[in-house]
């Protein structure tokens, strides 16, 4: 048997992926379900599943965000997302397993086969191992293309102090001052930086961390960036948060 968790910021999410995987996938015994990434955090490290079902966009942080944060990685990862974008490409390229929704029964089949391989020929976590060796590779210092109607700036993303949304804008805040406004939702500028330094302290706040020198735990909680600016952080946000700048 092959023991499984299911990661999940929406109800109806897990209970079909599960519905589907005990109709279809009788080699595997989901263990537990979660919720709340914070919640997964602890589970997986102590129930240290042979699979995870991670969704990629969720609250509090993301499923890229978690699998940095997991002391225990020794499983094999099956991505599911609603978002036919552009990360679906990153994982066809470097063989990442990933389900789209609504889920298809097939593709469940053929993903839930390749683990129940894995575990037989004793690979479990050597793709998760390789995943995460090429996000570690990926170079801080990458130029991201900030597109305009008259133009396109390329930045680098130390360069960037924080972003703050405004509706369907992003106000883009880098060293010295500069204030650039996008075009784009928080998330798809989130998505462009893709760089684990990069943290939603707020859901209208995407912060450095590397520019990080203080954290206000009174007043509402807040962060002091090295320029004096002050960045909100969420009720819900403040324990991972610790736990990122290592307090």
């Amino acid at each position: 048997m092959i023991r499984a968790v299911i990661v999940d910021d929406e109800v109806s999410a897990v209970k079909s992926l599960q519905w589907e995987i005990n109709a279809f996938c009788p080699w595997i015994e989901v263990c537990a379900t979660y919720l709340t990434p914070l919640e997964a955090l602890k589970g997986i490290d102590l129930i240290k599943p042979d699979c995870v079902f991670l969704d990629i966009e969720m609250p509090q942080m993301d499923g890229f965000q978690l699998l940095h944060s997991l002391k225990f990685r020794n499983f094999e990862l099956i991505f599911t997302t609603a978002y036919d974008n552009y990360a679906l490409q990153a994982f066809k390229e470097n063989a990442v397993d990933y389900l789209l929704k609504p889920i298809d029964s097939d593709d469940l089949k053929i993903a839930a086969e390749r683990v129940l391989d894995r575990k037989k020929n004793n690979r479990l976590g050597e793709q998760l191992r390789n995943i995460m060796q090429d996000m570690r590779k990926q170079p801080a210092s990458k130029k991201i293309p900030l597109s305009f109607v008259d133009k396109t700036i390329y930045v680098s993303s130390e360069d960037i102090m924080y972003c703050k949304s405004d509706g369907n804008y992003t106000e883009v805040y880098m060293e010295g001052g500069k204030k650039e406004v996008l075009s784009k939702k928080i998330k798809e500028v989130e998505a462009l930086i893709d760089n684990p330094s990069f943290y939603r302290s707020h859901h209208s706040f995407l912060v450095n961390l590397d520019c990080v020198s203080e954290f206000i735990k009174s007043d509402g909680q807040y962060l002091i960036l090295r320029d004096g600016s002050n960045i909100p952080v969420s009720r819900s946000k403040k324990a991972h948060l610790l736990e990122l700048l290592g307090t």
